[in-house]
């Protein structure tokens, strides 16, 4: 008679006969125990590595390597509300099962992502990425109008429905707006009367990321305003990379801990218990 975790196993080999997610080898799945029906969180692969290089993905000298990078593959609800088996994001190793995590809830909780696929379809084009209303992770390059390095290039930042949550970006009282298709979206104010809603802004779900560890959105930025983007601290994620990846790991869930516990204590509104929370599991958060 098969046990639970050979039947379970069996769910899982039939879910990926019969669509694009291939899940890990049963001996990877019991040394792991990091699949679940939805998501799987497995190395970078060497062919997926040479393929990042190849579109430009990964350069010559990234702050992370294939080494401490991690695939996440996971299910999502699309605008259509039909449930989509393709969604794609590469991160750093120590962030891995959270990320897999958020992606979990944002599906149970029917937050709908128009598309998830890793940078490689767009040979590292952010603005490419961007105006097809790509969620991203990884992606080896600087800030957006700058030498700085993105935290992307950590695997450490996520951006969500660009086309619902652009970027914005201002000089001389102007502000640039990216993607053009975003433009319906610079008013976040949902209470609009005679006005249909707007799925998929990222305003609901900024504690499902924080709980997770990405404490930094870029909604809470002046200029460049980024509502698509969620980051880890860039101090945290400076340490992160230059540690192994276990104490990467303790470390990392060790700032969970620490936000969590913060709000659930709280007492104050939701904005200062977000604030002081940020502050209180890392202290050295921001851009």
């Amino acid at each position: 008679m098969l046990t639970r975790f050979m039947r379970r196993y069996q769910v899982l080999q039939a879910v990926c006969a019969a669509s694009t997610i291939c899940f890990t080898p049963l001996s990877a799945l019991a040394q792991s125990q990091q699949a679940t029906d939805h998501e799987t969180v497995m190395p970078v692969s060497a062919a997926l590595c040479s393929d990042m290089k190849l579109h430009h993905v990964l350069g010559s000298e990234p702050p992370v390597g294939c080494d401490r990078l991690n695939l996440v593959r996971f299910s999502y609800i699309g605008f259509d509300k039909k449930l989509r088996n393709d969604g794609s994001v590469v991160v750093m190793d120590a962030v891995a099962t959270h990320v897999a995590r958020i992606f979990r809830v944002l599906r149970s909780r029917g937050f709908p992502i128009a598309k998830a696929q890793l940078m490689n379809q767009y040979d590292g084009n952010d603005r490419a990425s961007m105006d097809d209303n790509n969620t991203s992770a990884f992606n080896d390059r600087a800030v957006e109008n700058d030498n700085l390095i993105s935290l992307h290039a950590y695997g450490l930042a996520v951006d969500i429905n660009p086309i619902q949550n652009p970027y914005l970006m201002g000089a001389d009282g102007v502000f640039n707006v990216h993607p053009r298709a975003g433009m319906e979206y610079v008013n976040r104010n949902e209470n609009r009367p005679a006005k249909a809603t707007r799925p998929g802004m990222v305003e609901p779900i900024i504690d499902i990321f924080a709980e997770n560890g990405f404490l930094i959105w870029g909604g809470y930025w002046d200029n460049p305003i980024d509502y698509q983007h969620f980051q880890v601290g860039r101090a945290m994620a400076e340490r992160l990379a230059g540690s192994t990846p276990t104490d990467a790991a303790l470390m990392f869930n060790g700032l969970i801990q620490r936000y969590r516990h913060c709000f659930r204590g709280f007492s104050g509104s939701l904005a200062s218990r977000r604030v002081q929370c940020i502050m209180n599991a890392d202290p050295t958060a921001g851009p």
